[in-house]
Protein backbone atom coordinates (compact mmCIF):
# COMPACT_ATOMS: atom_id res chain seq x y z
CA UNK A 1 0.00 0.00 0.00
CA UNK A 2 1.40 3.27 -0.55
CA UNK A 3 2.94 5.06 2.50
CA UNK A 4 0.86 6.91 5.11
CA UNK A 5 1.62 9.65 6.53
CA UNK A 6 0.25 9.78 9.94
CA UNK A 7 0.59 12.48 12.78
CA UNK A 8 1.06 12.49 16.50
CA UNK A 9 -0.46 15.14 18.88
CA UNK A 10 2.20 14.70 21.53
CA UNK A 11 1.95 17.41 23.58
CA UNK A 12 0.64 15.96 26.49
CA UNK A 13 3.55 13.63 26.83
CA UNK A 14 5.00 14.50 29.93
CA UNK A 15 1.88 14.48 31.64
CA UNK A 16 0.86 11.29 34.21
CA UNK A 17 -1.22 8.57 32.33
CA UNK A 18 -1.77 10.10 28.56
CA UNK A 19 2.43 10.76 28.62
CA UNK A 20 3.43 7.05 29.53
CA UNK A 21 0.65 5.73 26.61
CA UNK A 22 2.11 8.13 23.80
CA UNK A 23 5.82 6.99 24.11
CA UNK A 24 5.18 3.40 24.65
CA UNK A 25 2.86 3.16 21.53
CA UNK A 26 4.99 5.31 19.92
CA UNK A 27 8.39 3.56 20.61
CA UNK A 28 6.10 0.27 19.88
CA UNK A 29 5.90 1.40 16.20
CA UNK A 30 9.20 2.26 15.71
CA UNK A 31 10.31 -0.84 16.32
CA UNK A 32 7.47 -2.10 14.06
CA UNK A 33 7.03 0.42 11.13
CA UNK A 34 9.71 1.65 9.02
CA UNK A 35 7.79 2.79 6.20
CA UNK A 36 4.88 5.09 6.94
CA UNK A 37 5.84 7.89 7.87
CA UNK A 38 5.40 9.89 11.61
CA UNK A 39 4.95 13.38 12.69
CA UNK A 40 5.41 14.11 16.53
CA UNK A 41 3.80 17.57 16.76
CA UNK A 42 4.44 19.02 20.26
CA UNK A 43 7.93 20.59 21.86
CA UNK A 44 11.12 19.35 20.83
CA UNK A 45 12.16 18.72 23.89
CA UNK A 46 8.96 16.46 25.37
CA UNK A 47 9.45 14.65 22.40
CA UNK A 48 13.54 13.79 23.33
CA UNK A 49 11.47 12.07 26.20
CA UNK A 50 10.37 9.60 23.63
CA UNK A 51 13.97 8.17 23.14
CA UNK A 52 15.66 7.82 19.48
CA UNK A 53 14.07 6.97 16.97
CA UNK A 54 14.25 5.98 13.42
CA UNK A 55 14.08 8.34 10.17
CA UNK A 56 10.71 7.94 9.28
CA UNK A 57 9.73 9.64 12.32
CA UNK A 58 9.85 13.37 12.61
CA UNK A 59 9.60 15.79 15.27
CA UNK A 60 7.55 18.82 14.35
CA UNK A 61 7.54 22.13 17.16
CA UNK A 62 4.56 23.26 17.82
CA UNK A 63 3.55 24.77 21.49
CA UNK A 64 0.31 26.22 20.80
CA UNK A 65 -2.00 25.74 23.52
CA UNK A 66 -5.16 22.27 23.26
CA UNK A 67 -8.03 25.29 23.68
CA UNK A 68 -6.99 28.34 22.14
CA UNK A 69 -8.09 29.57 19.22
CA UNK A 70 -4.91 30.21 17.83
CA UNK A 71 -3.58 27.26 18.41
CA UNK A 72 -6.60 25.34 16.95
CA UNK A 73 -5.94 26.98 13.54
CA UNK A 74 -1.72 26.47 13.84
CA UNK A 75 -2.24 22.75 14.07
CA UNK A 76 -4.93 22.86 11.41
CA UNK A 77 -2.43 24.83 9.12
CA UNK A 78 0.72 22.40 10.50
CA UNK A 79 -1.44 18.78 8.84
CA UNK A 80 -2.22 20.60 6.31
CA UNK A 81 0.89 21.93 5.11
CA UNK A 82 2.17 18.30 5.62
CA UNK A 83 -0.13 16.55 3.59
CA UNK A 84 -1.54 13.96 6.90
CA UNK A 85 -3.65 11.29 5.59
CA UNK A 86 -4.45 10.80 9.59
CA UNK A 87 -4.04 12.58 13.01
CA UNK A 88 -4.16 10.76 16.13
CA UNK A 89 -5.16 12.63 19.47
CA UNK A 90 -3.86 9.85 22.37
CA UNK A 91 -6.55 12.04 24.41
CA UNK A 92 -10.20 12.12 24.44
CA UNK A 93 -11.19 15.88 23.95
CA UNK A 94 -14.38 17.94 23.48
CA UNK A 95 -14.07 20.73 21.60
CA UNK A 96 -14.98 19.69 17.61
CA UNK A 97 -12.38 20.17 15.24
CA UNK A 98 -12.75 20.68 11.48
CA UNK A 99 -9.78 18.90 10.42
CA UNK A 100 -7.76 18.58 6.80
CA UNK A 101 -7.80 14.97 7.03
CA UNK A 102 -9.89 12.39 9.69
CA UNK A 103 -8.87 11.69 12.71
CA UNK A 104 -8.76 8.71 15.50
CA UNK A 105 -8.79 9.21 19.56
CA UNK A 106 -7.79 6.90 22.78
CA UNK A 107 -10.29 7.38 25.17
CA UNK A 108 -8.54 6.62 28.82
CA UNK A 109 -11.85 6.59 30.96
CA UNK A 110 -14.85 9.24 30.87
CA UNK A 111 -14.30 10.40 34.51
CA UNK A 112 -14.81 13.87 33.44
CA UNK A 113 -18.42 12.75 32.34
CA UNK A 114 -19.05 10.79 35.55
CA UNK A 115 -17.94 12.06 38.58
CA UNK A 116 -16.10 15.32 38.23
CA UNK A 117 -19.42 15.97 35.99
CA UNK A 118 -21.39 17.31 38.91
CA UNK A 119 -18.73 20.06 39.87
CA UNK A 120 -19.74 21.90 37.14
CA UNK A 121 -23.00 23.86 36.12
CA UNK A 122 -26.18 22.23 33.88
CA UNK A 123 -25.14 24.40 31.28
CA UNK A 124 -21.42 23.78 31.64
CA UNK A 125 -22.01 19.52 31.84
CA UNK A 126 -24.62 19.90 29.36
CA UNK A 127 -22.40 21.40 26.70
CA UNK A 128 -19.28 19.47 27.70
CA UNK A 129 -21.37 16.24 27.09
CA UNK A 130 -22.89 17.20 23.91
CA UNK A 131 -19.72 18.17 22.22
CA UNK A 132 -17.95 15.31 23.29
CA UNK A 133 -20.10 13.40 21.66
CA UNK A 134 -19.52 14.87 18.61
CA UNK A 135 -15.76 14.66 18.82
CA UNK A 136 -16.78 11.13 19.41
CA UNK A 137 -18.51 10.54 16.03
CA UNK A 138 -16.67 12.48 13.99
CA UNK A 139 -13.79 10.41 14.79
CA UNK A 140 -12.84 7.52 11.87
CA UNK A 141 -11.79 5.37 15.04
CA UNK A 142 -11.95 5.44 18.50
CA UNK A 143 -9.19 3.26 20.54
CA UNK A 144 -10.63 2.45 24.36
CA UNK A 145 -8.27 0.85 26.64
CA UNK A 146 -10.45 -1.73 28.29
CA UNK A 147 -13.72 -3.79 27.24
CA UNK A 148 -15.29 -1.69 30.26
CA UNK A 149 -14.39 1.31 28.73
CA UNK A 150 -15.63 0.90 25.26
CA UNK A 151 -19.25 -0.21 27.15
CA UNK A 152 -19.42 2.87 28.56
CA UNK A 153 -18.51 4.96 25.24
CA UNK A 154 -21.59 2.77 24.06
CA UNK A 155 -23.98 3.70 26.90
CA UNK A 156 -23.33 7.15 27.38
CA UNK A 157 -22.55 8.42 24.31
CA UNK A 158 -24.32 5.77 21.77
CA UNK A 159 -21.39 5.20 19.99
CA UNK A 160 -21.73 2.07 17.89
CA UNK A 161 -20.35 -0.94 18.82
CA UNK A 162 -17.88 -1.44 15.18
CA UNK A 163 -16.51 2.89 15.56
CA UNK A 164 -14.74 1.29 18.95
CA UNK A 165 -11.62 -0.61 19.03
CA UNK A 166 -10.22 -2.08 22.16
CA UNK A 167 -6.36 -1.66 22.81
CA UNK A 168 -5.22 -2.50 25.97
CA UNK A 169 -2.75 -0.41 27.73
CA UNK A 170 0.79 -2.43 28.73
CA UNK A 171 3.48 -2.08 31.11
CA UNK A 172 6.48 0.54 30.77
CA UNK A 173 9.78 -2.05 30.00
CA UNK A 174 11.25 0.10 32.86
CA UNK A 175 9.13 -2.22 35.19
CA UNK A 176 10.62 -5.55 33.71
CA UNK A 177 13.96 -5.32 34.48
CA UNK A 178 14.08 -7.96 37.29
CA UNK A 179 13.45 -7.83 41.42
CA UNK A 180 15.33 -5.08 43.51
CA UNK A 181 18.98 -5.34 43.82
CA UNK A 182 20.95 -5.37 47.36
CA UNK A 183 21.54 -1.83 46.10
CA UNK A 184 18.49 -0.82 45.49
CA UNK A 185 17.63 -1.69 48.90
CA UNK A 186 20.36 0.26 50.15
CA UNK A 187 18.75 3.63 47.91
CA UNK A 188 15.53 3.31 49.38
CA UNK A 189 17.31 2.74 52.88
CA UNK A 190 19.36 5.92 52.83
CA UNK A 191 17.42 8.15 50.43
CA UNK A 192 13.98 7.77 51.76
CA UNK A 193 14.62 6.11 54.71
CA UNK A 194 12.39 3.29 54.36
CA UNK A 195 13.92 -0.39 56.18
CA UNK A 196 10.35 -1.77 57.26
CA UNK A 197 8.21 -3.90 55.89
CA UNK A 198 4.78 -1.63 54.15
CA UNK A 199 1.76 -1.85 52.34
CA UNK A 200 2.09 0.46 49.03
CA UNK A 201 -0.33 2.75 47.33
CA UNK A 202 0.90 4.41 43.59
CA UNK A 203 -0.77 6.59 41.45
CA UNK A 204 -2.90 10.12 41.35
CA UNK A 205 -3.86 11.43 44.63
CA UNK A 206 -7.91 12.34 43.64
CA UNK A 207 -11.19 11.83 45.21
CA UNK A 208 -11.85 8.90 43.44
CA UNK A 209 -8.69 6.80 44.15
CA UNK A 210 -10.35 6.46 47.11
CA UNK A 211 -7.49 6.94 49.73
CA UNK A 212 -9.40 8.10 52.87
CA UNK A 213 -10.66 4.11 52.81
CA UNK A 214 -7.37 3.13 52.07
CA UNK A 215 -5.79 5.22 55.27
CA UNK A 216 -8.98 4.06 57.62
CA UNK A 217 -8.68 0.15 56.50
CA UNK A 218 -4.77 0.39 57.23
CA UNK A 219 -5.70 1.76 60.59
CA UNK A 220 -8.11 -1.00 61.34
CA UNK A 221 -5.02 -3.44 60.35
CA UNK A 222 -2.99 -2.20 62.51
CA UNK A 223 -5.62 -2.92 65.22
CA UNK A 224 -6.09 -6.96 64.22
CA UNK A 225 -2.14 -6.77 63.92
CA UNK A 226 -1.22 -5.53 66.89
CA UNK A 227 -3.79 -8.19 68.61
CA UNK A 228 -2.04 -10.99 67.28
CA UNK A 229 0.94 -9.77 67.84
CA UNK A 230 2.27 -9.54 64.13
CA UNK A 231 3.92 -6.97 61.81
CA UNK A 232 4.34 -3.90 64.51
CA UNK A 233 6.79 -1.84 62.81
CA UNK A 234 3.88 -1.90 59.46
CA UNK A 235 3.72 1.34 57.51
CA UNK A 236 1.78 2.50 54.66
CA UNK A 237 3.99 4.61 51.94
CA UNK A 238 1.66 7.02 49.71
CA UNK A 239 3.29 7.52 46.08
CA UNK A 240 1.82 10.07 44.19
CA UNK A 241 1.82 14.13 43.72
CA UNK A 242 -0.02 17.13 44.46
CA UNK A 243 -1.13 15.28 48.26
CA UNK A 244 -1.04 19.41 49.19
CA UNK A 245 -4.35 20.09 47.64
CA UNK A 246 -5.84 16.93 49.06
CA UNK A 247 -5.86 18.33 53.14
CA UNK A 248 -8.34 15.82 54.37
CA UNK A 249 -6.32 12.64 53.52
CA UNK A 250 -3.80 14.42 56.33
CA UNK A 251 -7.08 15.36 58.71
CA UNK A 252 -7.98 11.49 58.16
CA UNK A 253 -4.23 10.59 59.08
CA UNK A 254 -4.74 12.28 62.71
CA UNK A 255 -8.00 11.36 63.07
CA UNK A 256 -7.20 7.52 62.59
CA UNK A 257 -4.19 8.00 64.86
CA UNK A 258 -1.35 6.64 62.38
CA UNK A 259 0.39 9.64 61.75
CA UNK A 260 3.84 7.70 62.67
CA UNK A 261 2.77 4.74 60.35
CA UNK A 262 1.56 6.63 56.72
CA UNK A 263 3.82 8.41 54.79
CA UNK A 264 3.67 10.54 51.63
CA UNK A 265 6.32 10.14 49.85
CA UNK A 266 5.42 12.57 46.68
CA UNK A 267 6.20 11.97 43.24
CA UNK A 268 8.74 9.34 42.62
CA UNK A 269 11.07 8.35 39.20
CA UNK A 270 10.05 5.27 37.53
CA UNK A 271 13.56 3.77 38.33
CA UNK A 272 13.45 4.14 42.09
CA UNK A 273 9.07 3.24 41.68
CA UNK A 274 9.52 -0.02 40.37
CA UNK A 275 12.04 -0.65 43.83
CA UNK A 276 9.21 0.11 46.02
CA UNK A 277 6.76 -1.77 43.78
CA UNK A 278 9.45 -4.68 44.68
CA UNK A 279 9.51 -4.19 48.14
CA UNK A 280 6.00 -3.74 48.96
CA UNK A 281 4.63 -6.44 51.15
CA UNK A 282 0.79 -5.99 49.37
CA UNK A 283 0.03 -3.41 46.85
CA UNK A 284 -3.63 -1.77 47.52
CA UNK A 285 -5.91 0.16 45.07
CA UNK A 286 -9.33 0.30 45.54
CA UNK A 287 -10.58 2.81 43.27
CA UNK A 288 -13.81 4.16 42.59
CA UNK A 289 -13.47 4.17 38.72
CA UNK A 290 -10.66 2.88 36.39
CA UNK A 291 -10.59 2.84 32.47
CA UNK A 292 -7.83 0.50 32.54
CA UNK A 293 -5.83 0.75 35.91
CA UNK A 294 -1.79 1.00 35.17
CA UNK A 295 -0.65 0.60 38.91
CA UNK A 296 -1.68 -2.55 39.63
CA UNK A 297 -0.10 -4.08 36.83
CA UNK A 298 2.93 -2.97 37.43
CA UNK A 299 2.75 -4.44 40.67
CA UNK A 300 1.98 -7.58 39.74
CA UNK A 301 4.60 -7.33 37.08
CA UNK A 302 7.29 -7.73 40.33
CA UNK A 303 5.12 -10.50 41.89
CA UNK A 304 3.68 -8.20 44.28
CA UNK A 305 0.19 -9.13 45.63
CA UNK A 306 -2.55 -7.16 45.19
CA UNK A 307 -5.45 -5.75 46.57
CA UNK A 308 -7.54 -3.59 44.66
CA UNK A 309 -11.82 -2.94 43.16
CA UNK A 310 -14.18 -5.14 42.25
CA UNK A 311 -15.90 -2.35 39.98
CA UNK A 312 -14.80 -0.82 36.73
CA UNK A 313 -12.22 -2.11 34.82
CA UNK A 314 -10.20 -3.76 37.15
CA UNK A 315 -11.85 -7.03 37.26
CA UNK A 316 -11.21 -7.03 33.33
CA UNK A 317 -7.98 -6.05 33.12
CA UNK A 318 -6.27 -8.31 36.58
CA UNK A 319 -8.31 -10.88 36.37
CA UNK A 320 -8.04 -13.96 39.18
CA UNK A 321 -4.36 -12.47 40.17
CA UNK A 322 -5.56 -9.94 42.68
CA UNK A 323 -7.51 -9.76 45.66
CA UNK A 324 -11.27 -8.01 44.52
CA UNK A 325 -13.11 -6.43 47.08
CA UNK A 326 -16.34 -3.61 47.72
CA UNK A 327 -13.98 -0.20 47.46
CA UNK A 328 -16.63 1.42 49.39
CA UNK A 329 -16.33 -0.82 52.25
CA UNK A 330 -13.54 0.04 54.31
CA UNK A 331 -13.84 -3.48 56.55
CA UNK A 332 -13.26 -5.58 53.51
CA UNK A 333 -10.47 -3.68 52.59
CA UNK A 334 -8.70 -4.11 55.60
CA UNK A 335 -9.72 -8.17 55.71
CA UNK A 336 -8.10 -8.39 52.37
CA UNK A 337 -5.21 -6.54 53.20
CA UNK A 338 -4.83 -9.00 56.68
CA UNK A 339 -5.56 -11.96 54.56
CA UNK A 340 -2.85 -10.72 52.21
CA UNK A 341 -0.37 -10.02 54.37
CA UNK A 342 -0.46 -13.29 56.96
CA UNK A 343 -1.53 -15.53 54.37
CA UNK A 344 1.49 -17.38 52.53
CA UNK A 345 -0.19 -19.81 50.45
CA UNK A 346 -2.11 -17.38 49.48
CA UNK A 347 0.67 -15.03 48.59
CA UNK A 348 2.72 -17.34 46.35
CA UNK A 349 -0.73 -18.32 44.52
CA UNK A 350 -1.21 -14.07 44.10
CA UNK A 351 2.68 -13.87 42.64
CA UNK A 352 2.72 -16.81 40.36
CA UNK A 353 -0.71 -15.61 38.97
CA UNK A 354 0.40 -11.73 38.87
CA UNK A 355 3.50 -12.78 37.16
CA UNK A 356 0.98 -14.52 34.32
CA UNK A 357 -1.28 -11.96 34.04
CA UNK A 358 1.09 -9.09 33.59
CA UNK A 359 2.90 -10.58 30.78
CA UNK A 360 -0.88 -11.02 28.87
CA UNK A 361 -0.46 -7.34 27.82
CA UNK A 362 2.34 -6.02 25.85
CA UNK A 363 2.76 -2.65 23.78
CA UNK A 364 4.07 -4.31 20.74
CA UNK A 365 0.02 -5.94 20.57
CA UNK A 366 -1.50 -2.76 21.22
CA UNK A 367 0.80 -1.03 18.57
CA UNK A 368 0.30 -3.85 15.86
CA UNK A 369 -3.43 -3.00 16.34
CA UNK A 370 -3.08 0.90 16.22
CA UNK A 371 -1.21 0.68 12.70
CA UNK A 372 -3.48 -1.32 11.12
CA UNK A 373 -6.18 1.03 12.13
CA UNK A 374 -3.97 3.63 10.78
CA UNK A 375 -3.07 1.82 7.94
CA UNK A 376 -6.97 1.09 6.86
CA UNK A 377 -8.42 4.88 8.00
CA UNK A 378 -5.02 6.46 6.10
CA UNK A 379 -4.70 4.01 3.24
CA UNK A 380 -8.37 4.85 2.27
CA UNK A 381 -7.66 8.74 2.00
CA UNK A 382 -4.25 8.55 0.01
CA UNK A 383 -6.48 6.11 -2.18
CA UNK A 384 -8.78 8.95 -2.85
CA UNK A 385 -6.32 11.39 -2.42
CA UNK A 386 -2.85 10.51 -4.27
CA UNK A 387 0.23 12.47 -3.27
CA UNK A 388 1.10 15.65 -5.19
CA UNK A 389 4.74 16.50 -6.31
CA UNK A 390 4.65 19.73 -4.12
CA UNK A 391 7.69 19.99 -2.10
CA UNK A 392 7.17 19.03 1.73
CA UNK A 393 7.99 21.84 4.32
CA UNK A 394 11.37 20.70 6.02
CA UNK A 395 11.07 19.32 9.64
CA UNK A 396 13.31 18.93 12.94
CA UNK A 397 13.79 15.25 13.12
CA UNK A 398 13.26 13.05 16.01
CA UNK A 399 16.18 10.55 15.02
Amino acid sequence: MPSVKVAIDIRRVADFGVGTYIRNVVRALSRLDHEHKYYLIGAPEKAKEIGPLPANFHSVSFVGEEISARGYLEFRTILRRLGCDLVHFPHLFWLPRALPCPYVTTVHDLLEHMARAREKSSLRRFLHFHLTRRVLRGASRIFAVSQFTKSELEKLFGIPSSHIDVVYNAIDERFLHGHATQADREVIAQRYQVNYPFILYAGRISPHKNLVRIIEAFSALKGELEKEDKLPDLKLIIIGDEVSKHPDLRRTVIKSGVQNDVRFLGFVPIEVLRIFYDLAKVFVFPSLYEGFGLPPLEAMAHGTPVVTSNTSSLPEVLGKAAVLVNPENVFEIMRALQRVLVDQGLREKLKMRSYQQSKLYSWESSARRVLEVYEEVGGRRTELHPPSDSREVPLNTAH
